[in-house]
């Protein structure tokens, strides 16, 4: 039996770029990469201004998806993927800002000067995504490639 969690974890624990789409008020999708961190829970956490494109999307439409790939060649192939669905926000809690500073400390190497950044009018603020699916698409251990789901729901297994 696969452990989706535990391939999930360890591919997230070994790569710092992730690919999120978002989709405006006129439809239309769009797709950015950001540096990530990420819980305990596996909400996902980035900096980034209010001004750009995925950051006003967000503040209409909080539904995202995105995925994180390891770097790989043509020679080398890739291993797999992981994908997410979740809703998207920006965090201005104080309070909250500094719970997840240990998760920036720990991914990103970053220090609690990103809290000031974040609380700043023109600074990166920060984003979480509360991952309700996760998908792991790939060859895992002695299984054939395949997709598959774990549905999360923010830190909780779905029933």
């Amino acid at each position: 039996m696969i452990d989706i969690e535990q391939i999930i974890r360890e591919y997230i624990s070994k790569t710092v770029h992730m690919s999120l789409g978002t989709v405006g008020e006129d439809g239309k999708p769009w797709v950015c990469e950001v540096h990530f961190a990420y819980d305990n829970q596996l909400n996902l956490y980035w900096r980034s201004t209010a001004d750009r494109r995925h950051s006003k999307e967000i503040a209409v439409n909080p539904n995202v998806a995105g995925n994180i790939v390891p770097e790989y060649s043509l020679e080398a192939g890739c291993g797999g993927a992981i994908y997410f669905e979740g809703t998207a926000k920006c965090v201005a809690d104080e309070v909250e800002l500094i719970s997840i500073l240990p998760a920036f400390e720990k991914c990103l190497g970053k220090t609690e000067e990103i809290i000031a950044d974040a609380l700043s009018d023109d600074g990166h603020k920060i984003y979480k995504v509360t991952v309700e699916n996760w998908y792991a698409f790939g060859k895992f251990g002695d299984e054939p490639t395949n997709k598959y789901k774990l549905a999360w729901q923010g830190g909780r297994f779905a029933s």
